[in-house]
């Protein structure tokens, strides 16, 4: 223990983490290719180290489109524009003054009914 420092760790413990931590972004840089963003990059990374006790679904996986609905008085939802992105979606948005219009993140496959309002 003495020779290992007052922790106990041994140098090469340190030496196989950081290789095996190459190794893994090494990988995921094959597998997204020279022009993924970090974003993306860490999406990857950490969707691995998850663990998978369930399949992922639409939502997760990020099938889906991002909708500007409307709400009206009744509480039915109404959808004005689809977008591929959340940036889209809120770019388009950003001068909304109306407080029934808003965007939501819809799967592929839900029902447009999840978003009217309860009553």
């Amino acid at each position: 223990m003495s020779q290992n420092g007052p922790f106990g760790i041994d140098p090469e413990d340190f030496d196989r983490v950081f290789r095996e931590a190459g190794d893994g972004l090494r990988d995921a840089l094959d597998r997204l290719g020279k022009g993924a963003g970090w974003a993306t990059l860490l999406d990857q990374i950490t969707r691995q180290s998850r663990p998978k006790s369930q399949p992922e679904t639409a939502g997760e996986t990020g099938d889906g489109v991002w909708a500007i609905f409307r709400v009206d008085a009744e509480g039915g939802a109404h959808i004005e524009e689809v977008y591929p992105s959340e940036l889209d979606a809120l770019r388009a948005n950003k001068t909304n003054t109306d407080p029934t219009r808003k965007v939501r993140f819809l799967p592929y496959g839900i029902a447009v009914s999840v978003l009217d309002s309860p009553e």
